[in-house]
């Protein structure tokens, strides 16, 4: 009777779903060599040739297509079993987060903890980035989860839409109003996020157009930076209130109104739907809680 491994089941579907095997190999942190391995055994066990070797990569076989579906099937039942039978508290494994810089300033703490309240055994590996990268590693497979400003209009990729971030104006509570009122404090240097994001992008557009060619735009990375230059009186920035709000109470901030506010910050939990993870999905979910008790506790 044929034994079929589950991993080398893994790490066929793998290979068909990256498009190779040196990308199967770094998603699953294993070596090329063997992955090679597992196919080739998982090809012997079967009697079957699972892919054709042609000079432009590998290509399925009948017999190869039709273990996908298998292989799949397989892949559903694990996932059952690990969302109705096995105790959370004795998962083990890593789950690699990516997360914006405004999530990290917020809430991300308290994902942490109630992910450990969860999964006590798993091994949480964190990065911080701007959506752009976190959308591109997720896609790559190098994070697992990535909470950004979504959602990610992929196929293969799974959303979950948190709750936004309004945003106010800020300057330093010491820069006096200006003679022409709230909306001339756009002539001094606008402090932004990254140059690479949509909150740039569209504050860029909208600023231009009413300020125009000459407006100012110091664009960083760093969203604690971005309020100590506005403290410091170095220009004006539209920024978080969940964050902005505890500054303008402690007389170090003031908000404005220059007539016009741009949007609010959306962000998603974003994770790909193959191989589905229930760990995955339920740290996306717990995401969404984590989102809503902090905002609900800022506002209420």
């Amino acid at each position: 009777m044929t034994r079929i491994n589950l991993e080398y089941l893994k790490s066929f579907l793998a290979v068909v779903r990256l498009g190779g095997v040196r990308r199967a190999a770094q998603m699953l942190n294993l070596t090329q060599p063997a992955i090679i391995a597992r196919i080739k055994t998982l090809e012997s066990s079967l009697s079957a040739s699972l892919f054709d070797r042609t000079p432009s990569g590998l290509k399925l076989t009948k017999r190869g297509e039709l273990l996908v579906k298998y292989a799949e099937q397989f892949e559903q039942l694990e996932e059952q079993v690990e969302r109705n039978v096995i105790d959370a508290v004795g998962i083990e494994g890593q789950l690699r987060l990516g997360v914006s810089e405004t999530i990290a300033q917020c809430w991300l703490p308290d994902l942490i903890a109630k992910l450990h309240q969860l999964y006590p055994r798993l091994e949480i590996e964190i990065q911080v980035d701007i959506s752009v990268n976190l959308r591109a590693d997720l896609l790559d497979r190098r994070i697992d989860l990535a909470i950004l400003l979504g959602p990610i209009s992929e196929y293969s990729v799974d959303n979950i839409e948190l709750p936004g971030f309004d945003l106010a104006w800020y300057v330093g509570a010491g820069i006096e109003m200006p003679q022409g009122g709230p909306a001339e404090y756009l002539r001094m240097p606008v402090i932004s996020y990254a140059r690479n994001t949509r909150p740039y992008r569209e504050l860029k557009s909208e600023l231009f157009a009413r300020v125009g060619a000459g407006a100012s735009m110091f664009p960083s990375s760093s969203l604690s930076a971005c309020f100590r230059l506005v403290e410091a009186g170095l220009g004006v920035a539209a920024l978080p209130k969940a964050l902005g709000q505890e500054l303008v109470a402690n007389g170090r901030l003031k908000t404005f109104d220059p007539g016009w506010m741009p949007k609010p910050l959306r962000f998603s939990a974003s994770y790909l739907g193959e191989p589905r993870s229930v760990m995955v999905e339920t740290a996306a979910k717990t995401a969404l809680e984590a989102a809503i008790d902090f905002l609900s506790d800022k506002y209420i």
